[in-house]
């Protein structure tokens, strides 16, 4: 019987291990089906076939990204010549807009049928953005639910699979075990540091984030702090941070779902991470700092009041978001010690915490999302 061939395209670390737990359940349906394109470790260790990691590209912002662009440019010939060579039954593009959303028009100019799996954030940026997507991708599968009528208004096919969040945001360990691991104390106030996935966040936000952590130790004594570092980032980034500080926070490397666990406040990057404490059910302090002229851009692009995914699955604020010039070491202090101190506003953040939990759906997003594909196919 005839292997079917798909190509792949996944960016960042996240992108490779969602597009990793799609082939999982693609090839469980339909075992003939064969996979290559973009995307890092996990994806190849499901066996499918990585032209390049472009997880080694992990950049954030307008002017970072103009610095790589002879390197995307690169990639992305390559990738037009593949289409002819490999000849695709079609193509599923996992996230990374930035990209993707260029490479589905080549994609669409040889009439290759186009999958796109985790919806680019047209909320954000502004609809109109839509009309592009219409001409170029065949069949939307999304993981928000308010998203699903938005491309149904525009007359695009969608599927909503729910968040692939819900099948991994488990600790590993009991919160005993952590406490003894990082040497924590059972009675303290445990916080949470959560810099961020690429290089230019940590530099961006763990110095500022250390600070605010000196002003909580002085009015919370009993504070602890811990941070939750990537192993696949040089840690030495982190030590030489945290030396400069009056703060050394007790780390745990590759294990956010068990630092989350004892914490009793996180101080997040916004981003993705937002939406595993709010699964988690721990209060935060959502904070985001980037290049000036990246913020001016995107400060004109965005067309929602709040950055935080957390919030914008609520449909309002529930946890503070600090960015760019709010995100003080006063700020984020203030906010923090506002939510520690007061019970009452505790309850209220864990209560709209659940609420978000439940409008990300049910568990077993990318078997569903498997589901789609291969329904649509007629794999």
């Amino acid at each position: 019987m005839k292997k079917i061939k798909l190509m792949i395209i996944a960016g960042e670390a996240s992108g490779d291990l969602q597009a990793a737990n799609l082939i999982k359940h693609l090839k469980q349906i339909n075992p003939r089906i064969e996979i290559f394109g973009i995307g890092g470790k996990k994806m190849q260790a499901e066996g499918a076939d990585i032209i390049y990691d472009i997880t080694n590209l992990a950049i954030v912002g307008f002017v970072e990204v103009i610095k790589h662009l002879s390197t995307f440019k690169k990639i992305f010939k390559h990738l037009e010549n593949l289409l002819e060579i490999r000849k695709p039954d079609a193509v599923i593009l996992v996230d990374y807009p930035g990209f993707n959303l260029r490479f589905a028009k080549a994609v669409k100019e040889k009439n290759i049928p186009v999958i796109y799996y985790i919806s680019p954030q047209i909320w954000a940026w502004g609809k109109n953005r839509i009309h592009e997507i219409r001409k170029c991708v065949d069949k939307m599968i999304v993981i928000f639910g308010f998203e699903e009528s938005i491309y149904k208004e525009a007359g695009i096919k969608v599927s909503f699979a729910g968040h692939p969040f819900l099948d991994i945001v488990k600790p590993g360990w009991k919160k005993e075990e952590t406490l003894k691991i990082c040497h924590l104390k059972q009675d303290s106030i445990k916080i949470a540091l959560m810099p961020g996935s690429r290089k230019k966040e940590v530099e961006q936000h763990l110095p500022c984030m250390l600070r605010s952590c000196e002003i909580i130790k002085n009015k919370i004594p009993n504070a602890e702090f811990i941070i939750s570092r990537i192993k696949e980032l040089d840690l030495s980034l982190y030590d030489k941070i945290i030396h400069r500080s009056e703060i050394k926070p007790h780390s745990l490397d590759n294990k956010p779902y068990d630092v989350m666990n004892i914490a009793d406040l996180v101080i997040v990057s916004s981003g993705s991470a937002t939406l595993e404490v709010a699964i988690m059910g721990k209060p935060m302090v959502i904070v985001y700092k980037t290049s000036f002229l990246t913020w001016l851009l995107a400060k004109n692009l965005i067309k929602i009041p709040d950055i935080g995914l957390v919030n914008i699955v609520a449909g309002r604020r529930i946890v503070p978001e600090l960015v760019q010039f709010k995100a003080t070491p006063e700020n984020i202090a203030e906010e923090s010690i506002e939510i520690l101190s007061n019970h009452k506003k505790i309850h209220e953040i864990k209560e709209n915490l659940g609420k978000v939990k439940v409008k990300l759906g049910d568990p077993g997003a990318s078997s569903r999302a498997a589901h789609a594909i291969c329904k649509f196919l007629n794999l």
